[in-house]
């Protein structure tokens, strides 16, 4: 079994317990990590609040609010991250978003505002947490997002958000090497289709759970607990020569072919 205990883990997008950040929340609590989970808005406090009870982190875990589009925000957030914990072992970016015009319609359509806030909310922001982060990453660490097929193949009414993710698995690689030298490492987990409140805004999910079920070697789709399991692989020291890559956790589907 995978000891966390003593390790500190800042978890962003937990937002609510069908998210797959909350169940990678939850694999590193059970295994003795600390939560931090940040919440974009005052309207959220609450549920983060109730999210930590629920894992069992009454008491220590804290729920601080960070804006992930706001740099101040940012740097506010990790000044009491560190007034309540000096270091920081674990940094989970489980953040993504991008209009629902710019995803539904013809990727021609994209208007340049909306591809802008798909590259500052699911992109850049991973910059710019891991640079408030590195900081507290003292003991070195490991720093891991969230990722998908559609940066590499197309999906249909993902258009935008997969060039996104294409940008965000190249951020991996060269935040990778940027703190390597500080024992960070930086890798994404790619999952596959999952049921949960942000895909619904994916058009024609369903058809991509079921040709995902249909076609992976395994016949099924993806658990979020199957992703919670490998993010804590990847934030343990079972992973220390792992930094920059891509894991898929999609029962296989990204290796066929029709």
């Amino acid at each position: 079994m995978i000891d966390m205990k003593g390790k500190v883990a800042v978890v962003l997008g937990v937002a609510n317990k069908r998210s797959i950040a909350y169940a990678i929340a939850e694999k590193l609590a059970a295994a003795g990590a600390t939560l931090v989970l940040c919440y974009q808005s005052e309207r959220l406090k609450k549920e983060s609040e109730d999210l930590i009870a629920e894992l069992g982190q009454t008491g220590k875990a804290r729920a601080i609010q960070m804006d992930v589009t706001k740099d101040s925000e940012i740097e506010t957030a990790f000044q009491e991250i560190a007034a309540a914990f000096p270091v920081v072992h674990i940094l989970v970016h489980s953040v993504a978003f991008a209009p629902a015009d710019a995803m539904k319609n013809d990727f021609l359509l994209t208007k340049r505002e909306d591809f802008a806030m798909a590259q500052d909310i699911s992109v850049y922001s991973l910059i710019a947490v891991a640079r408030a982060a590195t900081p507290l990453m003292t003991e070195g660490g490991s720093i891991i997002t969230m990722t998908h097929y559609g940066s590499d193949k197309v999906f249909p009414n993902y258009n935008v958000m997969g060039v996104a993710k294409a940008a965000l698995e190249a951020a991996v690689r060269y935040l990778a090497a940027s703190l390597g030298g500080k024992n960070i490492r930086v890798n994404a987990i790619s999952a596959g289709a999952i049921k949960t409140l942000a895909a619904r805004g994916i058009g024609d999910l369903q058809v991509m759970l079921d040709k995902t079920s249909e076609r992976a070697p395994l016949h099924r789709n993806v658990e979020q607990s199957e992703v919670g399991k490998t993010a804590l692989f990847l934030a343990s020291d079972l992973a220390s020569g792992i930094t920059g890559e891509v894991m898929f956790v999609d029962c296989g589907f990204n290796i066929t072919g029709i």
